[in-house]
């Protein structure tokens, strides 16, 4: 079963403005670095973005990948197992549904842990993630189309 490190991290200025995720997918002596840019999303959507990527971007089945993030949001969901919860009460009042099915779908077919580390701490591949989301960030060139402004925000 091939191992897979997956490291995380997401950005947004403003949240919700312009944001970014960052990943990098390491297997032995193999990296490979994803990062996009969004015009206008949220932190916690690129956080999640950047998990879901990275995991769809595995070409074979069966990975053994640890994600490693400083999102107490993504990795909260499934250590603590909200994720559970969630599912049974069919999504209602969660937020980010798009996101949480499609991080599902990324996982079936790998065995998949996650660990969370504490941001901004000199974590080398933490930091190289950050920089990759708020590179990304700056110059965003896709549109987030799940994302949906909270009725608050739009003074209703």
């Amino acid at each position: 079963m091939p191992r897979v490190e997956l490291y995380t991290d997401g950005a947004a200025k403003g949240n919700p403005g312009p944001g970014g995720y960052g990943a990098i997918l390491r297997s032995g002596s193999h990296e490979k670095e994803l990062s996009a840019g969004f015009y206008h999303t949220t932190n916690n959507r690129m956080e999640l973005l950047a998990v879901i990527v990275g995991l769809e971007a595995l070409k074979v089945p069966g990975c053994e990948v640890l994600v490693v993030s400083d999102s107490k949001y993504v990795v909260d969901a499934f250590e603590k197992r909200w994720i559970e919860g969630w599912k049974r009460k069919r999504w209602d009042k969660v937020k980010n549904p798009d996101l949480w099915k499609r991080l599902l779908k990324a996982m079936e077919s790998h065995q998949v842990k996650f660990q969370w580390i504490k941001g901004h701490n000199e974590h080398p591949e933490n930091e190289r993630c950050d920089r990759l989301a708020v590179a990304a960030s700056h110059a965003p060139k896709e549109q987030d189309h799940g994302y949906q402004p909270s009725a608050k925000g739009l003074g209703l």
